[in-house]
C-alpha cells in the first residue's frame, strides 16, 4: 500500500471521527445546554492535551509576543465558532450543517486574498462564487427555509475562517500540539465564563457523561489522525478526502436521527464539494507549474555558468 493510499484511508477515518463526535454531541440536544457540553467535552480534552504538552516541554518555549497574541486570538475565534456551530448542530440536520462547513476552504481562500493579499486567479475566484451558490441552496434563504440557526452555521464558517487567518500568521516552528492545547483550554474557559453569566446548568446523568467522554475521545483521535494523514501522503492527494465527512454525515444522520436531506440540499452540497475539489486541483496545478519554471530557470542558469 502506497503512502498516498494510507494517507487517504487515515484522512477518511479522521473525518469519520469528526462526524461521529458531532453525532454524539447532537444526541445531547435538549438534554444539556450547548455551553455545558463545551465545558464538559473541552475540559476532558484539555486535560489530556495539557498533560502531553507539559511532558514534551512545550510550555517552556519562549514564544514572541506576536505569536502568543495570535494563538490566544485563534483560541477565542475557536470558542466563538464552537458556540455557533453547536447551536446550529442542535437545531439543524447533521448533514445540512456539515455541508455548509464544507465551504470553509472556499471562505479561507477568499479571506486570504482580501486580508493577506494572497493571489487568487479568476478561475479560483469563480469556483468560490459557485461554491457559495451551493451554500445558498443548502440554506435556502427565505421565509420558510432560513432560520436563526442557519445564520449560526454561516457565522461558524465565518469565525473559523478568521481562526485560520490567525493560524497562518503563527510562525511555523511553533508546535501544533501547543496551539491545539491553548485553543482547547480557551474554549473551555470561555464556555465556563459564558455559562456562569447565563446560567442554565443541568446535572448530567451517567449516560450523558459517557456520551461526552466518548465525544472527547473521538475528537482527540480525529485531531491526531488528521495530522498523520497530512504527513503520510502528499497534501494534494490526501486533502480531497476531507469531503467524505459529508458522506459520513448523511449516513449517521439517517441512521441515528432519521434525517435525509432533500434534493436541493444534496445539490447544494455537491456544488460546494465540486468547487472545493476544483480549488485543490487548481492549486496543485499552479504549484507544479511553479516547480517546473524554477527547475527550468536553474537549468538555464547552470548552462550559462558552463559557458
Amino acid at each position: 500500500m502506497s503512502d498516498n493510499i494510507r494517507g487517504a484511508l487515515i484522512m477518511m477515518a479522521s473525518m469519520m471521527c469528526f462526524t461521529l463526535n458531532d453525532t454524539l454531541t447532537k444526541t445531547l440536544a435538549g438534554a444539556l445546554p450547548p455551553h455545558q457540553v463545551l465545558v464538559m467535552r473541552n475540559g476532558l480534552t484539555t486535560l489530556v492535551l495539557l498533560a502531553v504538552s507539559v511532558h514534551l516541554g512545550h510550555f517552556r518555549l519562549k514564544l514572541p509576543r506576536r505569536d502568543r497574541g495570535l494563538i490566544l486570538a485563534r483560541g477565542l475565534a475557536e470558542a466563538a465558532s464552537a458556540y455557533f456551530f453547536l447551536n446550529a448542530l442542535f437545531h439543524l440536520p447533521l448533514a445540512n450543517v456539515t455541508a455548509v462547513v464544507q465551504s470553509l476552504p472556499l471562505a479561507v481562500t477568499l479571506a486570504a486574498a482580501i486580508f493577506l493579499k494572497e493571489p487568487v486567479g479568476w478561475r479560483r475566484a469563480s469556483a468560490i462564487g459557485v461554491g457559495f451558490i451551493g451554500v445558498l441552496l443548502i440554506l435556502r434563504p427565505g421565509p420558510e427555509g432560513f432560520s436563526l440557526y442557519s445564520f449560526y452555521s454561516l457565522m461558524a464558517v465565518a469565525v473559523v475562517t478568521l481562526r485560520e487567518l490567525f493560524t497562518r500568521q503563527v510562525k511555523g516552528d511553533v508546535p501544533s500540539l501547543l496551539i491545539t492545547t491553548v485553543t482547547s483550554a480557551t474554549v473551555f474557559v470561555s464556555a465556563l465564563i459564558y455559562g456562569g453569566a447565563v446560567g442554565g446548568w443541568v446535572a448530567p446523568s451517567g449516560g450523558q457523561w459517557i456520551t461526552v467522554g466518548s465525544a472527547a475521545a473521538v475528537i482527540l483521535v480525529a485531531y491526531v489522525a488528521s495530522v498523520m494523514a497530512m504527513r503520510v501522503g502528499e497534501v494534494s492527494f490526501v486533502s480531497p478526502f476531507r469531503y467524505v465527512s459529508l458522506l459520513w454525515a448523511l449516513l449517521l444522520g439517517w441512521l441515528v436521527f432519521g434525517d435525509w436531506p432533500g434534493p436541493i440540499t444534496l445539490l447544494g452540497g455537491a456544488i460546494v464539494i465540486g468547487s472545493g475539489l476544483f480549488m485543490i486541483w487548481r492549486e496543485q496545478r499552479i504549484a507544479r507549474r511553479a516547480v517546473t519554471t524554477e527547475a527550468a530557470a536553474r537549468t538555464l542558469g547552470s548552462g550559462r555558468g558552463l559557458k
